[in-house]
């Protein structure tokens, strides 16, 4: 084994999108990072979907783009289409999304990589952890060279022992087209990781020369695109059109027909599945009332003819699958340009994870991404960012960054993971958060900002920006309290429109935005001046106001909450001297080891009972 001869202070392995934002977290830090993956020319490529954001997974983006990652920046450089999702719904559930050129997202996020200082990016492939009693200090590669490093993030995405599945015929793969990573995960599992087996799919790639759009539903963007990162001030870019198609009872006789040959029905496959993103076989298997699902057909890219069928994912046969699609509508001549298949590959069980994301077994490792069994891009991403910022900071010898529920998405997101842990593939959804009215995706710099600069994530730039628009907010909401509208000095037509006719008294301006049938807009027919301030910061001040008596309550619910969260259990905390607890509970303290009082109260059958027991213990064994 040859040792290199640099040493990092943090050493990434796998160049996904959770590799991408935790070598340029750690080296935007500071950190000496090195970065390892298969294939340089899969840089943050997108294996499934060529779109960023969603219901929840939008949140998650401004999120790390508060923080001071890059998945914001890139999709606003690289997009061809945006879309505001659940408009007519509360702020709280509103979304973002945008399709992305997907050569362009992946050549921009590798071209930032090779601009960031102190970040090298090197092809190789991880077979082993070099360990020294019980810390990681360096990765161990396929052609004998080994990597230093203080610390090590492993972000494998679905490269671990990945086995492709069309139909019948399986093969080892990463992904299509990449080879899988072999040795890694035997290595975790002789450390003492529990090992598991997950799946996932993608539908086949289609030519756009060959299908009838002129007889497809048409759903195009936003007139006025917006963008995910705060720091983009507009998208001014072309954008694509997507097109709507739809399934029908030929496309289902032809499904049920081939499911003898399906590797997920006929027991090849042993990974599970995601639940909420099924193959288009199970949606017919399980659904078998529905009559028709519905698809979108997105463009890969503005320079490309291929086309991503959203929602028809299979591992059926290739035959199979030239049938499948042409039975639809408008698709009746489509070519396939690449393959549907279906990809199973191990992940590490969260629940051996921090809360940091470094690894309890093993010191200074941390995992991100789908090695701890999530899904999605906007998932990787944000852990990853979390374990480059932690892995930068254990570095520096400093304390590590935890992000509660009450504060981000991303919180709720690593906490299920270390606490409850997954055995299928996890998804983000808004329905998961319970203080989701105060996690919203216009607020995430309020929330974010100053945590993403304190640990030098930020640049100043954009941090002074920050400020100026957190204090513009400041000002408007002062303004807004002392401004008072007079029934005498008020033009009797708005007073008459918003059933204020008989108003006696003076009212300010911040109770007449608190009515639900008042906007900005609205106001600004009796206050000039309310135009004049930014759009984003009308925009927070409204939500505020319109929304003050719910957030009032939810603040209240975390200050409750706020104990449990921030009472620490010591490591290695021995519940067997525990006494009143019984043994099912002991027994999935030991198992979970939560590192919280709030992380116990959440594990699956932790009584409320057995959370004082264990709140007392702490105290006395504090107060020695």
């Amino acid at each position: 084994m040859v040792v290199y001869e640099e040493k990092y202070d943090v050493v990434v392995v796998g160049a996904g999108h959770a590799g991408c934002e935790a070598a340029l977290a750690a080296a935007r830090m500071g950190c000496k990072t090195l970065l390892l993956t298969i294939n340089l020319d899969s840089v943050a490529l997108m294996s499934c979907n060529p779109a960023i954001g969603g219901l929840a997974k939008g949140h998650l983006v401004r999120e790390i783009d508060a923080l001071g990652g890059e998945m914001g920046k890139n999709i606003d450089a690289t997009g061809i289409q945006f879309r505001i999702l659940n408009t007519k719904k509360g702020p709280a559930v509103r979304a973002s999304r945008a399709q992305a050129d997907k050569q362009m997202y992946r050549l921009r996020m590798k071209y930032v990589l090779e601009l960031q200082e102190k970040l090298e990016i090197k092809q190789g492939e991880v077979t082993g952890l070099h360990l020294e009693e019980g810390v990681v200090t360096g990765v161990d590669t396929k052609v004998g060279v080994r990597y230093p490093g203080k610390t090590v993030i492993i972000t494998t995405g679905t490269f671990m022992r990945g086995l492709i599945h069309v139909g019948l015929t399986s093969y080892p793969g990463g992904r299509a087209g990449d080879l899988p990573s072999i040795g890694l995960s035997d290595r975790l599992r002789d450390i003492g990781f529990t090992v598991g087996r997950l799946k996932t799919g993608t539908p086949a790639r289609l030519n756009g020369k060959t299908i009838d759009f002129g007889r497809l539903e048409v759903q195009n963007g936003d007139e006025v695109p917006v963008p995910f990162s705060f720091s983009t001030l507009s998208i001014d870019r072309p954008q694509l059109p997507c097109h709507i198609a739809y399934t029908n009872e030929r496309t289902h006789e032809i499904i049920r027909a081939g499911l003898d040959r399906s590797p997920l029905y006929s027991g090849i496959i042993q990974g599970v599945g995601p639940r909420y993103c099924p193959s288009i076989e199970d949606k017919v298997v399980r659904f078998p009332e529905k009559v028709r699902h519905q698809t979108f057909l997105e463009p890969e890219g503005k320079d490309t003819v291929e086309i991503y069928p959203s929602g028809l994912s299979t591992s059926l046969p290739i035959d199979i699958q030239f049938n499948l699609y042409r039975s639809i509508e408008g698709l009746e001549r489509v070519e396939i340009m690449r393959p549907a298949y279906a990809i199973e590959y191990d992940y590490v069980d969260p629940i051996q994870l921090h809360a940091s994301l470094e690894t309890k077994p093993v010191s200074n490792l941390y995992h991100a991404g789908q090695i701890n069994g999530t899904s999605g891009y906007e998932e990787a991403a944000a852990q990853g960012l979390i374990a480059g910022i932690n892995a930068a900071l254990r570095c520096k010898g400093k304390e590590p960054l935890i992000l509660g529920r009450s504060e981000a998405y991303i919180g709720v997101l690593i906490d299920d993971l270390v606490t409850l842990g997954t055995k299928e593939p996890y998804r983000m959804f808004t329905s998961r958060a319970e203080y989701r009215l105060l996690l919203r995706e216009d607020n995430a710099d309020l929330r974010l900002r100053e945590k993403g600069h304190a640990v030098g994530l930020l640049p100043e730039k954009e941090y002074r920006a920050f400020i100026e628009k957190k204090e513009m907010i400041k000002e408007e909401f002062a303004r807004l309290k002392c401004c008072r509208i007079t029934p005498s000095d008020t033009d009797p037509g708005f007073l008459s429109t918003h059933g204020l006719a008989g108003l006696q008294n003076a009212i300010t301006y911040e109770q007449l935005l608190r009515r639900p049938d008042i906007t900005y807009r609205e106001l600004g027919r009796i206050d000039p001046c309310s135009m004049e301030v930014p759009e984003l910061v009308r925009e927070q001040v409204e939500i505020q106001i319109k929304y003050q008596g719910y957030i009032e309550r939810q603040l209240l619910e975390v200050d409750r909450a706020a104990k449990l969260e921030g009472t620490q259990i010591p490591r290695n905390y021995d519940y067997k001297s525990l006494s009143g607890l019984s043994a099912e509970v002991r027994e999935k303290f030991i198992k979970f080891s939560p590192d919280t009082l709030g992380q116990a109260s959440r594990i699956p059958g932790i009584t409320p009972a057995a959370i004082t027991i264990l709140s007392i213990a702490l105290k006395v064994l504090k107060e020695q």
